[in-house]
């Protein structure tokens, strides 16, 4: 959706597909990398803990990680994992936002009530939400907002450097 290329990365109607870590180079000046889900899917106990380790041996590894998106389904209540996962990512100092997804298949009321939950619950041991953004991968909706965020957090990390 970023990029505007269906085929730049294999997407699938079952989740838990990406089992690798992919790198995706944008305009030759950055990264974006598809690490796999935590979550959803069917998997052994084995499996899950090992794409566990992965994931978070990369997050906490990458020293030059800027920002992590965490995808959301916009369509869910707030799940248990996901809050673990944010929560880890807090605890652990990695700069995160969060990206929900999904959007064109509920009615914008139902998206800005299923968004409200979400920060409501946050909010419970948050202090302040980290940004987030709503999108849609259908209807390019928050397509520029992600970009522009990427954009301004790449101008103040070059502005230092």
């Amino acid at each position: 959706m970023l990029c505007r290329n269906r085929k730049l990365a294999k997407t699938s109607a079952t989740p838990g597909k990406t089992l690798l870590i992919n790198h995706f180079i944008i305009n030759r000046e950055w990264y974006l990398v598809d690490l796999p889900g935590y979550g959803f899917a069917k998997r052994s106990k084995s499996e899950v803990q090992r794409l566990d380790r992965m994931i978070r041996s990369y997050i906490l590894g990458r020293e030059q990680l800027v920002n992590v998106f965490v995808l959301v389904d916009v369509r869910l209540e707030p799940q248990t994992i996901d809050l673990e996962f944010i929560n880890w990512l807090g605890v652990s100092g990695i700069p995160f936002s969060i990206i929900f997804t999904k959007a064109d298949k509920l009615s914008a009321g139902k998206v800005k009530t299923n968004v409200d939950a979400y920060v409501k619950r946050m909010l419970e041991t948050w202090e302040e939400m980290p940004p987030y953004f709503v999108t849609s991968a259908e209807k390019g909706a928050g397509r520029d907002e992600v970009l522009d965020y990427i954009e301004h957090t790449n101008r103040q990390l070059n502005s230092h450097a």
